[in-house]
């Protein structure tokens, strides 16, 4: 009698998923929704450029933001600790992105109260059209001026200097008038290599300690003639130690959000 009631039970199952497709086929649908004249939707490779313009904004959010510094750091920190799977990369990332949070938060609050009139011009209207494309180019024109001021605060002088010249190297003589040190194309990369100069700075600094405990463990060993030992083996449970009692990861995430302030 079970065998028999699994059996119809099964039937039934198979006999649903047959006539589902067939049902809904045969149910009456909602009406084709049409393209906006003059929206994305009418134009395809617009549309394409578009999203293709979206796939590329997180890369360009962590280019120019303290993510950079943070992250870089991070895995300097690992490497000098000489584990390298531990932090795992998952980790050290999420912990940088919410350093990064904690440091943009402000630039981003100025950011949104800047861009907040335009956004709420173009809340009602439809956003595949050419009107509230350019309230959104206002508002987004608006935003960047506090994203701005945070690249021009922590671009070194000398890397905007070296990148505008070659900006201007790279223009023709009649575009040259246009461009200055204050534009994106010259603040992003200035702003990337000296993030990229301070993080090996605070680097070096890190390395140090880390560095003098695998020279005295190497020494050690050598002196007991324990040549099959690997110092980094046996120098890790000291240096992690050595990080713990001196609260590493307490200095090291109040001197990167302090490095912004």
């Amino acid at each position: 009698m079970i065998g028999r009631r699994a059996r119809a039970a099964a039937g039934v199952v198979v006999l649903a998923l047959v006539m589902l497709p067939v049902a809904a086929y045969a149910a009456p649908g909602p009406p084709p929704v049409q393209a906006a004249a003059g929206g994305f939707a009418s134009r395809p490779l617009v549309l394409v450029l578009v999203m293709a313009a979206l796939s590329l904004l997180p890369f360009a959010l962590l280019m120019m933001t303290s993510f950079v510094r943070i992250s870089v750091v991070l895995s300097i920190l690992r490497s000098a600790i000489g584990a390298p799977s531990v932090p795992p990369t998952p980790v050290l990332t999420g912990l940088a992105m919410v350093l990064t949070v904690a440091v943009m938060a402000p630039t981003a609050g100025r950011m949104y109260d800047a861009a907040g009139p335009a956004l709420g011009a173009a809340a009602d209207a439809d956003l595949t059209s050419a009107a509230a494309v350019g309230t959104l180019a206002s508002a987004a024109a608006r935003a960047g001026e506090p994203l701005r001021d945070f690249l021009l605060k922590h671009a070194d002088p000398r890397d905007r200097a070296s990148f505008h010249a070659l900006t201007l190297k790279l223009r023709t003589p009649a575009e040259r008038a246009a461009v200055s040190d204050r534009d994106f194309g010259v603040l992003v990369p200035a702003f990337v290599t000296s993030e990229l100069r301070r993080a090996f700075q605070i680097g070096f600094l890190i390395f140090i300690p880390f560095l003098v405990i695998d020279l005295v463990i190497a020494n050690l060993l050598l002196a007991l003639g324990m040549h099959m030992l690997s110092p980094t083996t046996v120098s890790l449970p000291f240096k992690l130690l050595l990080f713990v009692l001196a609260d590493g990861w307490q200095l090291v995430v109040r001197g990167l959000l302090e490095g912004f302030a």
